[in-house]
């Protein structure tokens, strides 16, 4: 057997909290919801349940089921969205609860917005939240509240959302139900002889946007965005299954030792927590490009970023915000979180530190960015 089938196999034996992730494509049909999957879906995660793991299920499906109702063909702007997942939701929730009945399990809604996430009180707030369900032998089924969610509140996609969840649950394992069997090495509709991947190790280092030929332009989600959320959990030391949702049995025929879909397995040196979660909230509100040095210290150095190395300022931000950090060559080397606002870092960019006072009056940090408010090689 394989090193990583051994290590696939310890991985699953040890798992105690899943997050599970299906798509709309799984879930849905051009009449609404597909009940037969739900059922199907409900049937797996009811005999992992029934082995004490704790499941969360985050859920697409929602405008889908929604235009299916109102026979609404285009769904373009972000109010139709949000109106065809009023509709939507409840009937989607409705099959969730109606299909874990079935197995004496009590299902609990969550919607959130980022903006849930972003606030250290309401990531906690949504934390205890998933652990109280938990211990009261619920699943929660959680998707994104798209009926409220204004365009920079919105994730994109549920396969965001759930990478951001597995670092919130303390996740021990992440699966993504698709529409296709795994990841294949080439389009297997354009090429029938394209292989799926059972394993796709070394994510951190793969370039996603070559291997999936650009960012899918099919919906919110697609191939790119499953692996970007599987390398966000791969930094975090959580491994990721890509598998069919419309395969039968597929989580407890997986649990039992069978290969299927493809396995991702986890960074060797995984992050902390605290830098998962400053690295992946919120959206960067500025960019900061710096000179060669400065990129060799930090992505070799494992140094802080000083005013000195920076060379341009990018948007307009507050103390305390996210920025993205790009090298001479425009090659996104980390993100962190600035000592000083934009204004005062085009003031002090390309100075020693020595110089901050004179030029601002105060000096309260040497530092841009401090090491330990940087995430580098952030899969954004």
């Amino acid at each position: 057997m394989n090193d990583w089938k051994n290590s696939k196999m310890e991985a699953l034996k040890k798992a105690r909290r899943v997050v599970v992730k299906v798509g709309s494509a799984v879930l849905t049909t051009g009449m609404g919801v597909d009940m037969s999957v739900v059922q199907s879906l409900a049937k797996d995660m009811a005999e992992l349940h029934r082995q004490g793991k704790d499941i969360l299920l985050v859920t697409s499906g929602a405008v889908a089921a929604g235009r299916g109702v109102i026979r609404q063909a285009a769904l373009d702007e972000l109010p139709d969205r949000q109106a065809a997942s009023a509709v939507g939701q409840s009937r989607l929730m409705h099959a969730y609860d109606e299909a874990f009945g079935v197995y004496g399990i009590v299902s609990a809604q969550l919607l959130l917005t980022r903006d849930d996430l972003e606030g250290r009180e309401r990531y906690l707030n949504v934390r205890n939240t998933l652990r109280t369900l938990w211990g009261w032998r619920c699943i929660p089924v959680v998707n994104e509240n798209d009926t409220v969610a204004v365009q920079e509140l919105v994730y994109g996609d549920n396969d965001c959302l759930s990478s951001l969840l597995v670092g919130v649950v303390e996740a021990d394992l992440f699966v993504n139900l698709t529409s296709a069997k795994g990841v294949f090495s080439q389009n297997p509709a354009e090429n029938p002889g394209a292989v799926c991947h059972t394993c796709l190790d070394g994510i951190g280092s793969l370039d996603l946007d070559t291997m999936c030929k650009g960012k899918t332009v099919s919906g919110t989600g697609g191939m790119h965005s499953k692996l970007l959320a599987a390398k966000r959990v791969a930094q975090l030391g959580v491994p990721t299954l890509i598998v069919s949702g419309r395969e039968p049995d597929r989580l407890s025929r997986v649990f039992a030792g069978e290969d299927l879909g493809t396995w991702i397995p986890a960074e060797a040196r995984p992050i902390s927590k605290r830098k998962y979660w400053l690295a992946y909230t919120s959206d960067p509100r500025g960019s900061l490009w710096i000179d060669q040095g400065a990129a060799q210290a930090l992505r070799q150095g494992g140094k802080s970023l000083l005013p000195a190395g920076i060379v341009r300022v990018e948007g307009e931000f507050e103390k305390g915000s996210s920025v993205r950090i790009l090298d001479f060559q425009g090659q996104t080397v980390g993100v962190g979180l600035v000592n000083y606002d934009s204004e005062e870092l085009k003031k002090i960019m390309g100075l020693k530190s020595g110089k901050i006072e004179q030029v601002l009056g105060q000096a309260p940090y040497q530092e841009a960015v401090h090491r330990d408010n940087m995430v580098l090689d952030a899969a954004l």
